[in-house]
């Protein structure tokens, strides 16, 4: 089994955290938000959505405006 195409990275504290890939972008946005409310209190919490098929970041957060 391969990994997704969408990939969710969790950093904090400087450190990657947590990995995961889903196949599905619906799924993926769901994990996000997700993770966010799970794990968006951990110092320096950092969470990017990325579609590895076209190198682009979908979502961040905290949003980097």
């Amino acid at each position: 089994m391969t990994a997704g195409r969408y990939h969710l990275t969790l950093t904090a504290g400087g450190r990657e955290m947590l990995h995961g890939w889903w196949a599905s972008e619906t799924v993926a946005r769901s994990k996000f938000t997700a993770w966010v409310g799970r794990h968006g209190d951990r110092p320096q919490a950092h969470l990017t959505l990325t579609d590895e098929e076209t190198d682009r970041t979908l979502t961040q957060w905290p949003d980097p405006q």
